[in-house]
């Protein structure tokens, strides 16, 4: 189905709660309040993509296709400590956020206003959203409307606090699972048509690991039921804290922080069998060290490795008999995890050894990050009026 709004709702058009189950195992995204007509305010329509170490945000008016704002802006808050000197953080700023944030970390106190994909802190997150809508100039007079990426199955006090969070900020808003929009944006609409093209919203596993969580979702050209769809709180931040009890079990006098734990792991991370040793060079004490974390690196990455392995046969297991072969060749991973090397053909691997038929395992590649973002401002393009929720503080 090449119509997003076909493949959204489901047959039940009830008007229930956005995003919350409808009875028959599905999802409906419409809005209990958007029966008006269309506005003739001019509208940014934006994809939002609120993750929890990264966050993506993409947006267009309507229709015109071309974007009119595009950031990916760390998803930290940082609070400037008691006692700062005059003129030492830019503009004596009080509160900072992302890169910024994390460039004057020696002299704040940083905040993630999202773990495992959620809010966690809602001050911070208000903050934070605050923080997006300054950075899109804005005309007076516009309305803004955003679909918002969660994980898969978030629960409905996780929706509410992203409702309550943009309030004031998005006059309306649609919520839907990020796996789903992944596959939605690394759609590409052109190439439909080509013999060769394997579409992703037709029949895949999608596999999105981010900082907070790991969604996997069977995309077959429809919203997903809850059944169809896992979210595992076992992703990049998991990885790192494993990473760093390991280094400091091993080398007790280094004193990493989590930040120098994670450049570690994104430079160096891998699964299956090393090319070459693991060796990270860190500042102890004022002088280069060097450590081996050859074995410390295949510990946390093969635990991401096995959680997502017991999630995709259970997908798998889901899945209609008849789709599951053309399901097997479209295996797809997403989002930062992915980028761990060879956590794709080692997934093929362990799947082939289980007795899966020629399973096929690919990544999205170096756009990873926008994906999610652009699959909802696809939806955002073609969503209906009465899909939209208001949200008023």
């Amino acid at each position: 189905m090449n119509k997003l709004g076909s493949v959204l709702i489901p047959n039940d058009h009830r008007q229930l709660k956005p995003s919350e189950p409808n009875g028959k195992g599905r999802f409906d995204v419409c809005s209990t309040n958007g029966h008006g007509p269309a506005t003739e305010r001019a509208v940014l329509q934006l994809g939002f993509d609120w993750g929890t170490n990264k966050s993506c945000l993409k947006g267009s008016y309507q229709g015109r296709p071309e974007l009119a704002t595009d950031h990916i802006v760390p998803t930290i808050v940082g609070y400037a400590k008691d006692g700062i000197v005059d003129g030492l953080l830019p503009g004596n700023a009080s509160v900072l956020f992302g890169e910024e944030a994390i460039r004057q970390r020696l002299h704040l106190n940083l905040v993630q206003p999202m773990v495992e994909g959620v809010i966690r802190d809602a001050a911070a997150a208000r903050e934070y959203a605050r923080h997006l809508r300054s950075l899109m100039d804005i005309p007076p007079g516009t309305e803004v409307r955003a679909v918002i990426g969660m994980p898969a199955n978030a629960s409905a006090a996780d929706r509410e606090s992203i409702r309550e969070a943009v309030a004031g900020l998005f006059d309306r808003v649609i919520l839907i699972p990020e796996p789903f929009l992944a596959a939605l944006g690394y759609r590409e609409e052109t190439r439909l048509n080509e013999p060769g093209y394997v579409d992703p919203v037709r029949n895949s596993l999608l596999i999105d690991i981010g900082g907070g969580t790991t969604d996997l979702c069977l995309v077959q050209g429809y919203f997903p039921t809850a059944e169809e769809q896992v979210s595992l709180p076992f992703a990049g931040d998991k990885v790192d804290a494993l990473l760093h009890a390991a280094i400091r079990k091993t080398y007790p006098d280094c004193g990493l922080t989590l930040f120098k734990v994670r450049e570690l792991k994104e430079k160096n991370s891998y699964v299956g069998t090393p090319t070459a040793p693991v060796v990270g060079s860190v500042m102890v004490n004022g002088k280069l060290r060097r450590l081996d974390l050859t074995e410390h690196m295949a510990h946390a990455c093969s635990a991401l490795l096995e959680q997502i392995l017991a999630s995709a046969k259970q997908l798998i297991a889901h899945a209609s008999p008849d789709s599951v072969g053309e399901l097997l060749q479209n295996i797809i991973l997403t989002g930062g995890g992915s980028r761990i090397r060879g956590l794709d053909t080692e997934l093929q691997r362990l799947l082939a050894a289980e007795g899966y038929e020629q399973p096929c395992v690919r990544r999205t590649g170096d756009r990873y990050q926008e994906f999610v973002a652009l699959g909802a401002l696809k939806a955002a393009r073609q969503a209906r009026e009465d899909q939209w929720q208001q949200v008023v503080q």
